[in-house]
């Protein structure tokens, strides 16, 4: 059997829960496929009811999804540059009986792209994204381009994907972003104009080890100074899983940076 919308046989996709099975997501057997980052994303995007948030390189559209899921009443725009993936994000939310947009759009697009696909400037309330991060210099290409895409960063990946949001966003709008920890000097460089408020989470694998993940959230226009939070643990000492991270990824509670700075504020 076939997905005409997809050109793939029902064997190479997996339907998955997250959320501790608040939402069922259908994504491709291989190549990239949505895991604890788009949960953890999801947890530390600020969004109220009526926020127009967009979720740039959406993938099948976990963390948007998982956002609309922790908050009702937003307008939920998934934005993705693969038309397959794309194709899933849209079935996923229908399935999950959640109204969404899907777009397929290339973030790095300029200003008249986003505009003809419904992305004029100034027009979104929230961005979260999860944009390619490995450094080409150090990660072995895939032999899938899909993957390849979906994980590796070139040298204006970010800087391109946080000036789309920027352009995007409301003056007071929030921007959320994951990305891996040792690139954190590239992600304070990005958000050098026009952004301000910055608040940083680091995740780390456990107590003894650096981190392995930075969540960020950054206001658009603000003049507020830099905050670091206290550190996300996912595992304790005894590599026993973190209670306070297997509730959030059971889609119970958010993390600080959720709540304790919302879009407009």
């Amino acid at each position: 059997m076939t997905d005409r919308a997809n050109g793939l046989s029902a064997g190479e996709f997996t339907e998955d829960g997250f959320l501790g099975g608040q939402l069922r997501l259908r994504q491709p057997k291989s190549g990239h496929r949505a895991g604890h980052d788009a949960v953890l994303l999801a947890a530390a995007t600020p969004a109220r009811p009526g926020d127009r948030v967009a979720d740039f390189g959406a993938g099948v559209g976990a963390a948007g999804l998982a956002v609309a899921r922790r908050v009702a009443g937003i307008t939920l725009l998934l934005v993705e540059i693969a038309p397959q993936l794309a194709e899933l994000a849209r079935g996923n939310a229908s399935a999950n009986g959640i109204a969404a947009e899907t777009i397929v759009l290339d973030v790095s697009g300029g200003a008249d792209a986003f505009a003809a696909a419904g992305l004029a400037p100034d027009s979104v309330d929230v961005v979260l994204m999860n944009p390619p991060f490995n450094d080409p210099a150090r990660h072995r290409a895939s032999p899938q381009a899909a993957r390849e895409l979906a994980h590796v960063a070139s040298a204006t990946t970010l800087e391109s994907w946080i000036g789309a949001a920027r352009r995007t966003l409301k003056s007071g709008g929030a921007l959320s972003l994951i990305w891996r920890a040792d690139g954190l000097a590239e992600v304070l460089a990005a958000f050098g104009r026009g952004f301000g408020g910055l608040a940083i989470l680091p995740v780390h694998g456990d107590a003894a080890s650096p981190a392995i993940r930075v969540l960020v959230r950054a206001t658009k226009g603000s003049k507020a100074p830099l905050q670091i939070y206290p550190a996300l643990m996912l595992n304790d000492e005894r590599a026993v899983p973190n209670k306070k991270v297997q509730d959030i990824l059971a889609g119970n509670g958010a993390l600080p940076l959720a709540v304790s700075g919302t879009a407009g504020s």
